[in-house]
């Protein structure tokens, strides 16, 4: 333990440079707000539901939901209901275990519902497809009206 101190010690911290403001990123990001505002007229809230990804598509979602990228102050906020949402983030390939969940979810979204699929599974199936497991791609987020596995 007294050597992983002392090589603490020795090492001191080390991190990268703060990086340095850009006043083209702050204008997008103005112009960011100034439009969701002027297109909700509030903020946009999403309710993000994991219908069987592998997490992947996840950590990026956590990432860009930290300080550092600042959603909240261009008007994008998660929200744990789907009452409170305008629009539901999908990751993943719809297993037939959360078809159902999905679908209540979606369904109790308030209209006009946004439904965004996330990451290659969300989007076409990805490599799990359609499965004794899986309902391959999220179908709302194509346009189609209900959510449903095809029979078992």
């Amino acid at each position: 333990m007294w050597h992983l101190l002392r090589q603490i010690a020795r090492t001191g911290l080390v991190t990268e440079p703060a990086p340095k403001s850009d006043d083209a990123l702050r204008v997008e990001a103005g112009r960011i707000h100034d439009e969701i505002l002027a297109t909700l007229g509030q903020a946009l809230t999403i309710r993000e539901v994991d219908a069987g990804s592998c997490n992947g598509c996840e950590l990026e979602i956590h990432a860009v939901n930290n300080p550092y990228y600042n959603l909240e102050g261009l008007g994008i906020r998660f929200v744990a209901s789907p009452r409170h949402a305008d629009m539901l983030l999908v990751t993943g390939p719809v297993s037939r275990h959360m078809a159902e969940a999905l679908r209540r979810t979606y369904d109790a979204t308030p209209a006009p519902k946004l439904v965004v699929a996330v990451g290659d599974c969300g989007c076409t199936g990805g490599i799990f497809g359609e499965s004794y497991a899986s309902c391959g791609r999220c179908p709302a987020a194509h346009r189609r009206r209900s959510i449903s596995c095809a029979a078992s």
